[in-house]
C-alpha cells in the first residue's frame, strides 16, 4: 500500500514538473484581462509591458514580449519576432511569421488561450468576449487608425479579429481582421462581443 501511495505521488509530481516545463516555453497568449483602460494601453510600449507583467505572473520569464498592434509607426506582423509560438499548454500556435498569417495557422478558440491556459468565451457564450484587439488587416499591416495608436478609449475604431474564428464581419473566421470595433473605450469595446483583450507573443 505504501508503495503504491509512492508511486503514485511520484506520478502526480511528474505530471506538475511536465505541465511547468510547458508553462517555461509559452510564448503566445491572449490577455485574460484588459489592462482597464479601453483601447487606450498607453501605447504600443504600455500594451507590451502589460504582456510581460502577465507572462510573469503565470511564472514565465526571461523572455521579451510584444503585443499584437499595428501602429502608424510599425506592423504587428513586423514586431513579434519569428516564430516558432506555443501557448500554456505546450500547443504550437504557428511556426513562424508567414505560418501565422496562412491558413495553416492552428489558432482555435482551444488553442488561443490566456497566460494561465484558460478558453476565452467566444460567441454563444455568455458574455462573448471574442473580438481581440489587433489595428490590423489579415497579413498582419495596419488599417485604420488603431484607436490614435492604442492611445485613446474615446472616440474612434480599431480592427478586431474573432479568437473563435466566426461571427459577423466582412471576416468572420479571421483571427487578426474580422470588422472595426465600434469605439474605442470598454463600453464599445463590449459593444460588439468584446472585452479589450489582446494577442502576446514572445519575440525571443
Amino acid at each position: 500500500m505504501i508503495t503504491k501511495i509512492i508511486l503514485a505521488t511520484a506520478l502526480s509530481l511528474t505530471g506538475a514538473t511536465i505541465a511547468t516545463a510547458q508553462d517555461a516555453d509559452m510564448s503566445f497568449f491572449i490577455t485574460s484581462a484588459n489592462p482597464g483602460n479601453g483601447a487606450d494601453l498607453g501605447g504600443l510600449e504600455g500594451a507590451d509591458a502589460y504582456c510581460g507583467t502577465l507572462a510573469e505572473a503565470a511564472g514565465v520569464t526571461g523572455k521579451t514580449w510584444a503585443a499584437y498592434l499595428s501602429s502608424s509607426a510599425v506592423n504587428a506582423r513586423d514586431r513579434i519576432g519569428t516564430g516558432p509560438w506555443s501557448n500554456a499548454k505546450g500547443v504550437v500556435v504557428a511556426q513562424s511569421v508567414d505560418d501565422l498569417h496562412s491558413d495553416s495557422n492552428n489558432l482555435t478558440k482551444d488553442t488561443s488561450i490566456t497566460e494561465a491556459g484558460t478558453v476565452i468565451n467566444g460567441r454563444g457564450d455568455t458574455p462573448n468576449r471574442h473580438d481581440i484587439l489587433t489595428g490590423s488587416d489579415m497579413d498582419g499591416n495596419l488599417v485604420g487608425n488603431a484607436c490614435e495608436n492604442w492611445t485613446t478609449n474615446g472616440e474612434g475604431s480599431a480592427m478586431v479579429g474573432h479568437h473563435d474564428r466566426t461571427g459577423g464581419g466582412d471576416n468572420p473566421t479571421a483571427w487578426n481582421a474580422a470588422h472595426p470595433s465600434r469605439g474605442c473605450g470598454m463600453e464599445a469595446l463590449q459593444g460588439t462581443g468584446g472585452d479589450g483583450l489582446f494577442y502576446c507573443f514572445a519575440t525571443n
